[in-house]
């Protein structure tokens, strides 16, 4: 099972990802040594939460669902979606 994820910080930044561990996921986000996996943004805006994930059977469809939130440019619209 494959989930797409979205993560909001202090600063009401959101962030969408896909994995197939949220838990794991997230603890890389916030630790310093998930730097490395995961690139800088996350680890100079953190700490993140999680704040709303879907599942889906395939990476292709979390994929897929993960490009049309990040294609909307509008935390409004995904904060709308899942009631945040």
């Amino acid at each position: 099972m494959f989930h797409v994820y979205i993560l909001e910080n202090p600063k009401g930044r959101l962030y969408i990802g896909h994995t197939e561990d949220i838990q794991r996921r997230l603890g890389q986000h916030n630790s310093p040594e998930g730097k490395e996996h995961l690139g800088k943004y996350t680890h100079r805006n953190g700490p993140w939460k999680l704040i709303a994930s879907e599942d889906f059977d395939s990476r292709a469809d979390a994929m897929k669902r993960e490009k049309q939130l990040k294609a909307w440019k509008s935390p409004k619209k995904v904060r709308e979606l899942f009631k945040r």
